[in-house]
């Protein structure tokens, strides 16, 4: 398949960068995109790396720290410790990670958590479900835990979105000190999971009967998943995936497709400065390429889709997409279903994005990577 690269591209920085990124701003600020004004406000502080934000039917936020902590958070910023929370080992990348609601969460109180699941000195991506009653989680249990437990610190992947019909999506990293592993049919490392809602394999997955595959895989060749959305009008799946240094990537997945990762990519390693995978070619006819190549890296993590009934009338069936070391947002705009211009907004204002999010007030929500970071609220504004 032949590169899909844009056909045009825009940057547009909205302010300078701010010489102490990553604390929380006192007061909201003002600042202006190609079509928008926008204003930054902040909601809650002083959390420790918070990485997921999920909405529950209320309008309250659940927001995850990475040490291990399960937060509840109303609409005036007041911070709720929820108890139960499954043990971490939060070293590095590890810990407490994604966490969403069950679709049906107004009837189950069902909640479902990722994390870095400690055996020994070891760890592996683990899916944890509970049921959410007032300040507490009950009856936890894992439901699935990936295959191999390995050394800790980097690359969980652990992005959740539930499919139209029930079904559960799962990244998972390729873990980093092995990137073959992604190719590794046997192995859930670099792959897109797809569970049943127990954590079970659902009978239509590509691979489910075929030998040496492990029947939860989805897709293959995934360096590490953190933004991910099914669109609610198409049911496409995209995701945001990190590569080493540039060749960050957003993908279109489909099932049974392979991504390319470590055999195709545009970034670099980090030791060597080389490039991975096989030097002489950017593409293989058996592999998927990126919709965007992000090259230098955007560190992409959390990925959001703007509704079409959304007051940011210009961004309307957009992607919004969190980075990292970019400290940005990253609009994609779609031309006819191609991503066809970006924009850069909030560049350096409130330090590295980890989560972005559509609240239900149709404000947008982000989660900043910091010891003492923060949850902000996104409006418009004249």
């Amino acid at each position: 398949m032949k590169a899909k690269y844009l056909n045009s591209f825009k940057c547009f920085a909205v302010s300078l960068m701010l010489a102490a990124s990553g604390a929380m701003a006192a007061e909201s600020k003002t600042v202006r995109s190609e079509y928008q004004g926008l204003r930054i406000v902040p909601i809650a502080s002083d959390l420790a790396h918070p990485w997921s934000i999920a909405f529950l039917p209320d309008g309250d936020m659940l927001v995850t720290e990475r040490p291990g902590r399960l937060n509840r958070i109303d609409a005036d910023g007041n911070v709720t410790r929820i108890e139960g929370a499954p043990e971490v080992m939060a070293r590095n990348q590890g810990g407490l990670l994604e966490v969403l609601p069950h679709y049906d969460f107004e009837n189950n109180q069902l909640i479902y958590l990722t994390y870095s699941k400690a055996d020994g000195d070891q760890t592996a991506t683990a899916l944890a479900r509970a049921r959410l009653d007032g300040d507490r989680l009950h009856e936890l249990e894992d439901i699935f835990v990936q295959d191999r437990f390995s050394s800790p610190g980097r690359h969980y992947g652990s992005k959740l979105a539930w499919m139209p019909d029930g079904t559960l999506l799962m990244s998972i990293g390729d873990r980093g000190v092995e990137p073959e592993r992604a190719q590794d049919m046997n192995d859930h490392a670099g792959k897109l999971l797809r569970l049943t809602a127990d954590g079970g394999v659902p009978d239509d997955n590509p691979f489910v009967g075929e030998e040496g595959v492990l029947p939860e895989i989805f897709t293959i060749g995934n360096r590490n998943i953190q933004g991910l959305i099914v669109h609610p009008e198409t049911g496409q799946i995209w995701a945001t995936e990190h590569g080493p240094r540039g060749g960050d990537e957003l993908n279109l997945l489909e099932p049974g497709h392979n991504y390319g990762w470590p055999v195709v990519s545009r970034g670099l390693d980090y030791r060597t400065q080389e490039r991975y995978g096989n030097k002489a070619v950017y593409s293989r006819d058996d592999m998927v390429d990126p919709e965007i190549d992000w090259t230098p890296s955007l560190a992409a993590s959390g990925l959001a889709y703007v509704p079409q009934d959304s007051h940011f009338r210009m961004w309307r069936g957009d992607l919004l997409a969190g980075g990292l070391r970019s400290e940005q947002i990253r609009r994609v705009h779609f031309v006819d279903g191609i991503p066809w211009h970006q924009e850069e907004l909030i560049r350096g204002e409130i330090g590295r994005i980890r989560d972005v999010r559509i609240g239900p007030d149709g404000n947008i929500y982000v989660a900043t990577d910091h010891p003492s970071g923060g949850i902000y609220r996104i409006e418009p504004s004249s």
